[in-house]
């Protein structure tokens, strides 16, 4: 079974709704869960927040927490996840935010790192990738990432 079935069935088992916040995924992470036919059930929507402004405005993130930690960080994701089930009314979500390439990494955080969070209800983890695979291969492992993390929490 795809991991996109998995927590498909896994939402439906326990009636919880998910919902999505990507940035550096660009929407595949929603794709994928749209993918399944009847994902209307759990699946409400998403937002591809790519610029800082629409992680504000749509998702809550402060300003404080863009400023002192950047787009790409453990704060921001855990704040976009928020965001998303906030904005979209949802018991779940997931939320990405990374530097996927060729260019725009520094030294602090290089081309391939991604923070990512996935909420279930009062609770978020998080995790930073690692590792230029390029922006393909960034992407995709991010939304890999993203997917077990989640279907790991609602295990």
């Amino acid at each position: 079974m795809k991991l996109e079935e998995e927590i498909g069935e896994l939402l439906k088992a326990k009636n919880l709704s998910l919902s999505t916040a990507e940035s550096c995924t660009g929407g595949g992470i929603a794709a994928l869960i749209t993918s399944i036919p009847g994902s209307s059930e759990y699946f409400n929507g998403g937002i591809v927040a790519y610029s800082n402004e629409v992680k504000m405005s749509l998702l809550h993130v402060s300003v404080e927490t863009l400023e002192k930690h950047g787009a790409v960080s453990r704060e921001t994701v855990i704040e976009m996840a928020k965001g998303a089930m906030k904005t979209l009314k949802t018991d779940c979500a997931i939320a990405t935010s990374g530097i996927a390439g060729p260019g725009g990494g520094t030294p602090e955080k290089p081309v391939g790192t991604v923070w990512i969070a996935a909420a279930y209800k009062d609770e978020i983890i998080s995790m930073k990738q690692e590792g230029n695979l390029g922006r393909t291969g960034n992407v995709q492992k991010a939304i890999q990432n993203a997917l077990i993390m989640l279907r790991n929490r609602l295990k």
